[in-house]
C-alpha cells in the first residue's frame, strides 16, 4: 500500500480534519488555515496522488483519490473525520462521501460543485508540456518562461509551486502531468450522487467566483439533506487565499457547531 504524503498539525488525539486540496495544488497551500486550527483540532493535510511529494500512478480518478483518502485515514487509526475538499478536493470529498458515508461525521466542500465545466486548464497543462524546465536558472526565469501562459502573477506563483530544482542544474516538475491530464475529462466532468448523506455539510462559496450557481444548490440539496451554504466576501475561486480571515470564521463557526452536535 503507498500512502498519499501528508503532514499531520495539533494533537493527535483532537477531533480530525482532513483537508483535499485543487488541480496543480498541494498540501502548503493550507498551511495557514491548518495551522489556525491546529489548536482544537488534529488536520490532516495531504498531497493528492500525483502532486506535491505523493506518489505517481497513471490512475488519477476521483475514485482512486478516495481510495488513497480512505487509506490514510485507516492508517492514522481515524474512525471518522471531518472532510473538507476544495475545487478538485471538493469532488474528490463528495465522491468519498458517497462510498464511504460512516467515515464521515462533516462535510466541507469549497466553492464547487458536482456539475460539468468547461476546461479552463489548458494553457496550464500546454505550459508545463512545453517549457524545458531543465535549462531554466532560477524562479525568476520560470515565472518568465510561465506568463505567456498565465499573465496574472498570483497564478503563476501558485504554479511554480509544482517545479523543483534538481541537482545538476535546472528543474523539474514534481506533479504527474500526464496521467492529470489523461483523466481531465472526469475531473472537470459531472459526479454522479446516488445516496443521501446525512452529516453536518458546508458549502463556502466565493463571492466573486461563480463555480457554485443558484440552480446548482437543488440537487446538492437532495444528496446533502444538512446542509448550509455561506459565501465569502472578496473572494474568487481560491478562497481560503483570496479572505483567509474570513474564511477561517466561517470554517470554525461551522466546526464548533458541528462538534456539540456530534458530540
Amino acid at each position: 500500500m503507498s500512502l498519499v504524503h501528508h503532514k499531520i498539525y495539533g494533537e493527535p488525539t483532537a477531533p480530525p480534519i482532513y483537508i483535499l486540496h485543487g488541480i496543480f495544488g498541494m498540501l502548503d497551500n493550507w498551511h495557514l488555515v491548518a495551522t489556525n486550527l491546529s489548536s482544537q483540532y488534529k488536520v490532516v493535510t495531504l498531497d493528492a496522488r500525483n502532486h506535491g511529494k505523493s506518489f505517481h500512478h497513471s490512475d488519477s480518478s476521483f475514485n482512486a483519490m478516495a481510495e488513497d483518502l480512505y487509506e490514510l485515514m485507516c492508517f492514522l487509526g481515524d474512525e471518522k473525520a471531518i472532510i473538507l475538499g476544495h475545487s478538485m478536493g471538493g469532488k474528490t470529498a463528495m465522491v468519498f462521501s458517497q462510498k464511504y458515508p460512516n467515515k464521515l461525521s462533516a462535510l466541507v466542500i469549497v466553492d464547487i460543485a458536482p456539475k460539468l465545466y468547461i476546461p479552463s486548464h489548458m494553457d496550464f497543462f500546454n505550459a508545463f508540456k512545453s517549457i524545458d524546465f531543465t535549462k531554466i536558472q532560477n524562479r525568476k526565469e520560470a515565472d518568465e518562461a510561465l506568463t505567456p501562459y498565465a499573465s496574472v502573477l498570483s497564478i503563476r506563483q501558485f504554479l511554480l509551486k509544482n517545479i523543483e530544482a534538481i541537482p545538476q542544474g535546472g528543474y523539474q516538475l514534481k506533479i504527474n502531468i500526464q496521467a492529470i491530464e489523461n483523466y481531465y475529462h472526469e475531473i472537470i466532468d459531472e459526479i454522479s450522487l446516488t445516496n443521501r448523506v446525512n452529516v453536518p455539510t458546508l458549502f463556502i462559496l466565493g463571492e466573486k467566483s461563480g463555480y457554485l450557481k443558484e440552480n446548482d444548490k437543488p440537487y446538492i440539496n437532495a444528496h446533502y439533506p444538512l446542509v448550509e451554504y455561506i459565501t465569502i466576501s472578496k473572494a474568487g475561486h481560491w478562497v481560503h487565499a483570496d479572505n483567509p480571515e474570513e474564511f477561517i470564521q466561517v470554517l470554525r463557526q461551522f466546526l464548533s457547531q458541528t462538534i456539540l452536535t456530534t458530540d
